[in-house]
């Protein structure tokens, strides 16, 4: 009975070429007339005149819809593109910075962007795409793990791959993992390599050699070839640091003394900051020799600082500031560069590297204040007078504030293993960054976030400035300037204020650092994009993503 039903169903059904459509008019409803072949109508349709090559399929092989037609060769195609609205595109200017030319390629969907225009010579076979691939993540490797933002190490990935011609290429940059896709055509299968980067290192004078490298190979005025550019590539991994350990150590030293000199300290105090630091960058060198993670490294060298501050509060007589001299001590520590860079991965949209980045810094923080809150601890229970209300006045001292801003820079950036010749010129840049801050939150007595985050500004804006001038990361003549409006204090006294029990008190203190060092990123961050926004070349805009307004 169920089959008798069933066959009945089945013969009510109309066959396939039965079926009505959902778009026929109804019964009753004139159709529109066709138009004739010599009056098209659509838009689509092709000008009078104008015939299009039939290309046919071979007998044996079925035609399909992804085969590339014969009479298309993506080198003889023109450069200069047409919207859907029939208006031409702008074409990148070859005056541009390829920083510039890079991330405007980025953030255009793939079809539209100007087919790749090889820059470097070869043969008529064309590049070992494998070997391209392998260049291009051993380069992106170098840029990541030397703090470059997310968004630059891909600009100078596509760049690589388009000077040895390899088009329809879409790189990836995560915190650890890079990888980069080739597909030569809409038929052949991608090629897809990835490396992982392991081991993060600071040494800005590497970094600059990095972008030489890369400025080469997507200048015409350069012939590297791929030979010449993995020779280069290895000497800028054999080339050592240009600043022995000894002189890091002293440097370290040196940024605690101008630190604490910095925010009201004298020759005394200047001198216990600088042994303090030196100490603890000792034990975290000896921690590292010892294979122990960064955590622990940032909880001992934390540690010293905070001793020499506990042990001058034991001695009332000589009338110190023990606040001056951890909180210098803490300047060495604060991880300014990797904040400013989880921003601006943030900013511009790399939110996975982004958040990375933050919990990185957020750990460092930790381990900073757990090792200040340990000797705190210690302090407090053989009764050493610390003030957690005792924050610091303005003292008006401008020359030695700005010659103690100049030296604070200049051994951060021995620190970030610059090069010598970059050295004087991010310390003033540091300089002037200290004289617009103290100039809003001391003389004008406006709000210290707000003069931090212009003061950041500026930093942003002068290094973007040099950097297009010496063509070169920004990255040189920022992080090193950032240094004087570190919030050491803020965090100290948040620290102190836990130690003495005193939550709600510490906590608004360490909330106000964070709200420091995030107006220091910002502020950095816009400072860039303002030099990019005024002083992009023709045709190298960037399109960036429209708001979500919410959704």
């Amino acid at each position: 009975m169920v089959a008798e039903q069933h066959d009945t169903i089945e013969d009510r059904k109309p066959q396939s070429d039965e079926a009505r459509s959902a778009f026929a008019p109804p019964e009753g409803v004139e159709q529109p007339q066709v138009p004739e072949e010599d009056s098209p109508t659509s838009e689509f349709a092709l000008p009078a005149g104008l015939a299009t090559p039939v290309v046919e399929a071979p007998a044996d092989q079925p035609a399909s819809a992804f085969a590339t037609p014969s009479s298309y060769s993506a080198r003889d195609t023109p450069n200069a593109l047409i919207t859907t609205a029939g208006l031409p595109l702008v074409r990148l200017s070859k005056d541009a910075p390829w920083q510039d030319r890079m991330r405007t390629m980025l953030r255009m969907p793939v079809g539209d962007r100007p087919v790749a225009e090889p820059v470097q010579k070869h043969d008529d076979t064309g590049p070992a795409v494998p070997r391209v691939l392998d260049l291009t993540l051993r380069i992106g490797e170098l840029l990541l793990s030397g703090g470059e933002g997310a968004e630059d190490v891909e600009a100078a990935m596509f760049a690589i791959c388009r000077s040895y011609g390899l088009d329809r290429c879409e790189p990836t940059v995560t915190f650890t993992m890079l990888a980069i896709t080739h597909q030569p055509s809409l038929v052949d299968d991608p090629v897809t390599a990835n490396r992982t980067v392991r081991r993060r290192g600071t040494d800005y004078t590497r970094l600059a050699a990095v972008h030489r490298l890369v400025t080469d190979m997507t200048s015409e005025d350069h012939e590297v070839s791929l030979e010449e550019a993995y020779r280069r590539l290895a000497e800028i991994r054999r080339n050592r640091h240009p600043y022995p350990g000894w002189v890091l150590t002293t440097a370290c030293g040196l940024l605690a003394g101008a630190a604490s000199v910095l925010l009201g300290g004298g020759v005394a105090v200047f001198l216990a900051a600088a042994v303090g630091a030196v100490l603890g960058d000792r034990l975290a060198w000896l921690c590292a020799s010892r294979g122990l993670p960064e955590f622990y490294q940032f909880v001992v060298a934390a540690m010293p600082p905070a001793a020499m501050g506990v042990a001058l509060s034991l001695q009332s007589s000589w009338d110190l500031s023990p606040s001056a001299v951890i909180t210098g001590g803490l300047f060495a520590l604060i991880p300014g560069r990797a904040l400013v860079a989880a921003v601006q991965d943030g900013l511009t949209g790399f939110y996975v590297t982004a958040s990375a980045r933050l919990l990185e810094v957020g750990y460092f923080f930790v381990a900073i204040v757990a090792g200040v809150l340990t000797v705190l601890y210690g302090g407090l229970q053989i009764h050493a007078e610390l003030n957690p209300e005792g924050t610091f006045k303005p003292i008006d001292r401008p020359v030695v504030q700005i010659l103690a801003s100049f030296v604070l820079c200049l051994t951060f950036a021995v620190l970030l293993q610059q090069d010598r010749s970059t050295v004087l010129i991010v310390a003033s840049n540091g300089a002037v960054a200290w004289v617009i801050y103290a100039a809003i939150a001391v003389t004008a007595k406006g709000s210290p976030i707000m003069a931090t985050a212009v003061a950041a500004g500026l930093v942003g804006l002068f290094g973007q400035l040099l950097s297009r001038y010496w063509n070169t990361s920004a990255l040189l003549y920022v992080t090193a300037a950032i240094g004087p409006l570190l919030p050491g204090s803020a965090m100290y006294f948040g620290v102190l204020s836990i130690a003495q029990k005193h939550t709600d008190q510490g906590i608004a203190s360490l909330a106000k650092a964070a709200a420091l060092a995030l107006a220091i990123a910002i502020g950095v961050n816009l400072g860039n994009e303002i030099a990019r926004l005024f002083l992009r070349a023709p045709g190298a805009g960037r399109a960036a993503a429209k708001r979500t307004r919410g959704f």
